[in-house]
């Protein structure tokens, strides 16, 4: 069985322990792929070294992270252009509004958002979206920016079906992580409503734990957790829900492995 954790922080701090036996468990678990968001430039080096340790099987993004729009935001956004000068990427991501921590930059927020999707325009690849108490405001954005090279994934979609849909309008895939098995995740009542070939999984790692690891650190590993409660709530076999999710990702980012 191969499943894809298509959004694990797995560069993060909070691995600093035991990162290698992370990673090592996921293996193991059958997660063969691994997909790095970026934050800022603060942590670039840390995904371009955990991405040499594990070549074959990590693939990082580039993006600047909503809350780590500040002041400083138009040099942050042109580190992401110095990296995309350099190399590579399998992503413009992660991007996006965040209204939880700070609405008052809402405007610049807006503006690098903008601004990193028509990057990924002009790149051909997907973006990766961050929203947060910011549906609306996403959704204004992306249907400013409606077109045929428009795609990516709606990271942590935790939305109604209805959202769910717009989402979907844009040629989004819907990210579904830890918080479809939580009793008040709601996005469970509905997801069956939702087109398997629309889905793909993630953890979010080390945010987000599914049942029963909620509250504490999660790891990719537990990305089986998630296609367990996909499982159930498409009443289809384990195996199939990890073959069809795979493939959504390995289409979104084109990657044939």
């Amino acid at each position: 069985m191969k499943l894809i954790d298509t959004h694990t922080h797995l560069y993060s701090d909070a691995f600093a322990e035991d990162r290698q036996e992370m990673v090592q468990r996921a293996l193991e678990k059958g997660v063969q792929q691994f997909f790095l968001p970026a934050i800022d430039s603060e942590t670039t080096q840390a995904m371009y070294d955990l991405e040499n340790q594990f070549p074959k099987e990590m693939h990082v993004m580039m993006g600047l992270h909503p809350t780590s729009v500040k002041e400083n935001y138009k040099e942050e956004l042109q580190h992401v252009k110095d990296q995309f000068a350099e190399r590579d990427f399998c992503a413009v991501g992660e991007i996006g509004i965040d209204l939880y921590w700070d609405k008052s930059t809402l405007g610049i927020q807006q503006e690098a958002f903008k601004e990193q999707i028509k990057l990924a325009k002009s790149k051909e690849l997907p973006i990766v979206i961050h929203c947060r108490n910011a549906f609306d405001e996403v959704f204004e954005v992306l249907e400013e920016e409606k077109d045929d090279k428009l795609y990516g994934i709606f990271h942590c979609f935790t939305g109604t079906e209805a959202q769910a849909q717009q989402a979907l309008s844009y040629n989004m895939k819907l990210g579904i992580g830890g918080v479809v098995t939580f009793k008040n995740g709601k996005i469970d009542q509905f997801l069956e409503n939702i087109d398997l070939r629309h889905i793909v999984l993630e953890t979010d790692a080390p945010y987000l734990s599914p049942k029963p690891f909620r509250g504490k650190r999660n790891e990719s590993s537990y990305v089986v957790y998630v296609a367990k409660k996909l499982a159930e709530i498409y009443n289809l076999p384990l195996e199939e829900i990890a073959r069809i999710t795979s493939k959504n990702a390995l289409d979104v980012f084109k990657l044939y492995k």
